[in-house]
């Protein structure tokens, strides 16, 4: 496998982690639908929060959180609609971005909620 699949991966499970020990459910992850992929679905209290985890060595090029494209997002949407359907939910939805920078030697995470309203 390649060095950024393995940064990925590595960087869900830091997000994982990170999510449990702030009292959210882990739903799923890594849900497809279609051309789209959700990294993490969770429960706090009432809402499901759909989650998408940016990792990234370095700050170099640009923060994590700003790789996340407008296409992207709107696959994203659809296929957390299609989760809420699917599964009869009656939560209100809210997307997050786990952005997590590894040059430290511990990882830097920022948990950036209703992200999608700061694009």
């Amino acid at each position: 496998m390649s060095d950024i699949y393995n940064r990925g991966v590595f960087g869900e499970r830091l997000a994982v982690d990170f999510l449990i020990s702030k009292g959210y459910k882990i739903l799923t992850q890594n849900y497809r639908f279609k051309k789209a992929e959700v990294d993490i679905l969770a429960q706090k209290d009432a809402y499901l929060v759909a989650v998408e985890v940016k990792t990234r060595s370095s700050e170099t090029f640009g923060a994590p959180e700003e790789f996340l494209k407008p296409a992207q997002i709107q696959r994203i949407i659809k296929a957390v609609d299609h989760f809420v359907i699917s599964n009869d939910l009656n939560l209100e939805v809210r997307f997050d971005i786990i952005a997590i920078v590894l040059s430290s030697k511990t990882p830097e995470i920022d948990h950036i909620e209703n992200a999608f309203y700061h694009f």
